[in-house]
């Protein structure tokens, strides 16, 4: 098969054009300064790492189904970048604590933390993650902050899926960088950040917990 070449070769734009040849010194300062974005390089990755959560597979109670609910097309808690879901801690790199954690269970969980990407963070949903919940006794873990570093607490017996919806862009808020300073005033926009004990079950406003490896 033979290769016919064209009747005439394509037409180029000329090398001094005025499109092409234009002088820098010549465009608008406002112009360019809508066309850059700096920023460091720190800054990019933790945007990158805040848009790309990746929680672990690991529902204890009926927490667990708020939590699937988030995937539901009416809330696509993948508009954030948080529904990928993984079956491997090696693959994730948050861990919701959704349900009352038993001290059988414990060791267990403390174990998948351990085997997570670093860096990594725990979000704990509803009461009995966070405090116990009703189930004071000496079955239940009173908090699972007593074994893994805790993020972000989400108060709710159990809490509505846009409640961990909102504690998850909290955390991104924080990941991003918001260096200490309390994220879910800045969120909401309005109003002090919520003072007193953060594990209180009586807590409305999903808190950010400053926490030490």
């Amino acid at each position: 098969m033979a290769l016919i070449p064209p009747d005439a070769p394509p037409e180029r734009a000329p090398r001094s054009g005025a499109e092409i040849d234009r002088d820098l010194r010549d465009i608008d300062p406002a112009e360019v300064e809508q066309a850059l974005l700096l920023t460091t390089v720190e800054r990019a990755v933790q945007w990158a790492r805040s848009s790309s959560v990746w929680p672990a597979t690991f529902g204890l109670a009926c927490c667990a189904i708020e939590m699937m609910h988030v995937m539901s097309p009416r809330l696509d808690v993948s508009r954030f970048g948080a529904e990928v879901f993984r079956a491997t801690p090696r693959q994730a790199d948050l861990m919701i604590v959704s349900g009352r954690v038993s001290q059988k269970m414990g060791p267990v969980l403390r174990h998948v933390y351990e085997q997570m990407l670093e860096p990594k963070w725990v979000v704990s949903m509803g009461a009995c993650a966070s405090t116990g919940g009703v189930f004071n006794n000496y079955a239940l873990l009173q908090g699972v902050d007593k074994i893994v570093p805790v993020d972000v607490y989400v108060p709710g017996c159990p809490p509505r899926p846009e409640g961990l919806i909102e504690g998850i862009r909290v955390l991104q808020h924080e990941v991003i960088g918001a260096r200490g300073e309390p994220a879910n005033s800045t969120l909401r926009g309005s109003g002090p950040a919520p003072t007193g004990d953060a594990r209180s079950e009586t807590t409305t406003a999903i808190t950010p917990h400053r926490r030490s490896r």
